[in-house]
């Protein structure tokens, strides 16, 4: 039975189940509304990207059918949009870029590929309940590695509104290959992409405003605001088409297939298997990671919640849904999501209802986009990615954190020099060194009774009473194999100066484990202390640090008491404390006053 309970457990849920019961009107009125938005600002995201990641403009449409349907039966989020986003975009071309030519069948085949194993990887780790791997990604690497990606795509996009063609592994290759293309710019091209650039940034800015200053309502004013990469296409298309741009040396999207997504197959190959594993796990996790944070914001906007577990399983069947409907990978995205909350989203019967005018436009509207210009496209991608640069978390981190600082900018220098795989590792490796470093060198503290009260606080910070027979420390930090010896240090060395010592207590109140390195290292506390005529004192153990202790030798052999206040353990030991006048002077033993 216990094993049959853990199987149904470890199956995907469908929140369809829940919120499908609960249908109305209302709830349809609100979705339909939304998905009329969403869906006049997914065309034109779909094609751009598709073009980002060096595919052909369809496949974002293609993308963006099959993944909305499948995250609306098992996503957990009731208003997170899914399909084509900007950075997922930029790592599938530096991937399948490795692998085969822009434009090509081959190359199309890879990127379904990659998406069939991104899915596959996302819903093993749902399946397994790993949504706790997204932890390992910080949010200062997240947002380095955001900002990188936005310059990156948007360095990437300004060949195509020059109208030349500039390539670069990197973001000084890019630029030193636009500066010297800069006298082969197409200036027709130019022109049009810069003037559609400045459209649509006036569009998000200034549109809404002065279309409810002149008497329209916020909701009409909003899709009208949302519509404005449409316009933007509807009219560059009519120009191109009219004054004939082609003619005049204009690239234009051409021909794109009218029909339904084509059923694909990934590519049954082990050896493309092993060399797409890492960026496929790449992809997932900074996918699954932008997608969960929009949720849970929005979410708790509604009072709601997501399951980051339900989230992998759902994303990955989006995933492996764009696999098997000639798409690429995709993820939950920030600005539709947004979009999608915004104009009254209630569930994901809202994607659904997307996933059909995605659809329609497949079927129906593909013909009139021939003469749509590139540099119209580049110009949305631009406009797109801007968005998603942050400078200010280098400000904000410099302040506020070095460490995390140097993780920020780590990121975002490894993403713009090499790349954006090894920008992100790059990312992920520093953060993780610096949590080494930081909890290596734990914060100790020795504290003293605050007169009157029973609390104790830290003889740098606050007037306090001590005994010079008595040692009170505080650690700050659990216990493990990198920090154990610097406690050993920190004791060694007060019993070395205070040769009036008699008992060292150490305040266990922030230790939540002690690894079997850190309780060697207690035993040689205790016994050098022993040898030394210096009792040692635990107090405030938590429970579970004390179950632990109490399987091992060590509390069997302890030479002092287990308190289960600090204030007991001083009051047993040093009763002078209670009552003396004495202040703490700082010692040179005494580290990072910051603390309390």
């Amino acid at each position: 039975m216990a094993t049959g309970f853990a199987w149904r457990q470890a199956l995907p849920s469908l929140p369809l189940l829940e919120w499908g019961r609960r249908y109305d009107r209302e709830t349809l009125m609100g979705d339909g509304v939304a998905a009329l938005i969403v869906t006049i600002m997914l065309i034109p995201q779909s094609l751009a990207y598709a073009l980002l990641a060096g595919l052909p403009p369809e496949v974002g449409l293609y993308a963006s059918v099959a993944p909305l349907l499948l995250y609306a039966v098992f996503g957990s989020s009731r208003v997170l949009a899914v399909g084509p986003v900007a950075v997922v975009s930029l790592m599938t071309a530096a991937t399948v870029g490795e692998h085969a030519a822009a434009g090509t069948a081959a190359y199309w085949q890879v990127a379904i590929t990659l998406a069939f194993l991104s899915g596959a990887m996302l819903l093993a780790m749902g399946l397994l309940r790993l949504g706790f791997i997204a932890n390992f990604l910080s949010h200062p690497v997240i947002s380095g590695f955001i900002t990188a990606s936005g310059l990156l795509i948007a360095a990437s996009q300004v060949k195509t509104l020059m109208g030349v063609k500039a390539e670069g592994h990197n973001f000084v290759d890019l630029l030193a290959a636009l500066a010297r293309q800069a006298s082969n710019t197409h200036w027709l091209t130019l022109t049009v992409g810069v003037l559609a650039t400045a459209f649509l940034f006036w569009v998000r800015k200034g549109l809404k405003p002065l279309l409810m200053r002149w008497g329209i309502g916020p909701k009409v004013a909003d899709i009208i605001t949302k519509a404005g990469p449409v316009a933007a296409i509807a009219i560059t298309t009519s120009l191109a088409w009219g004054l004939g741009w082609r003619e005049q040396g204009m690239k234009i999207v051409g021909a794109i297939p009218q029909g339904l997504p084509p059923l694909t197959l990934p590519t049954w190959d082990a050896a493309l298997w092993r060399e797409l594993a890492v960026p496929a796990l790449l992809i997932s996790v900074v996918g699954f990671v932008e997608s969960v944070s929009v949720g849970q914001t929005l979410a708790a906007k509604r009072r709601q919640r997501i399951e980051p577990d339900q989230e992998l399983v759902a994303l990955g069947a989006s995933n492996l849904g764009a696999a098997f409907t000639g798409g690429f990978p995709v993820t939950g995205g920030f600005a539709r999501s947004v979009v999608n909350f915004d104009a009254g989203a209630q569930t994901p019967a809202a994607g659904v209802f997307t996933a059909v005018g995605i659809l329609l436009a497949t079927l129906l509207l593909t013909p009139a986009l021939y003469f749509l210009p590139q540099a119209t496209l580049a110009a949305t991608i631009i406009v797109a990615v801007l968005s998603l640069v942050d400078f200010g978390v280098l400000k904000r981190t410099w302040f506020y954190s070095k460490p995390d600082f140097v993780a920020v900018a780590a990121t975002l220098l490894a993403t713009l020099a090499v790349g954006v795989e090894t920008g992100l590792l790059v990312g992920v490796g520093v953060s993780l060194a610096l949590h080494l470093w930081r909890t290596s060198r734990p914060h100790i503290a020795t504290v003293g009774l605050v007169a009157g009260t029973e609390h104790f606080r830290n003889v740098l910070r606050h007037p306090v009473r001590v005994s010079p027979a008595l040692l009170s420390l505080r650690v700050d930090e659990s216990l493990y194999f990198a920090n154990a010896r610097s406690l050993e240090d920190r004791v060694n060395d007060a019993a070395a100066a205070q040769p009036a010592l008699r008992h060292v207590v150490l305040q266990c109140s922030a230790i939540n484990n002690i690894d079997a390195s850190a309780l060697e290292s207690l035993e040689t506390i205790e016994h050098r202390l022993r040898d030394a005529g210096i009792a040692l004192h635990l107090s405030e153990v938590k429970g579970p640090v004390m179950d632990r202790l109490r399987t091992t030798e060590f509390l069997r052999h302890l030479s002092g008491q287990v308190f289960l206040t600090h204030f007991q353990a001083v009051a047993a030991l040093t009763p002078d404390v209670l009552n003396g006048t004495a202040t703490a002077t700082p010692t040179t033993l005494d580290r990072e006053p910051s603390h309390a």
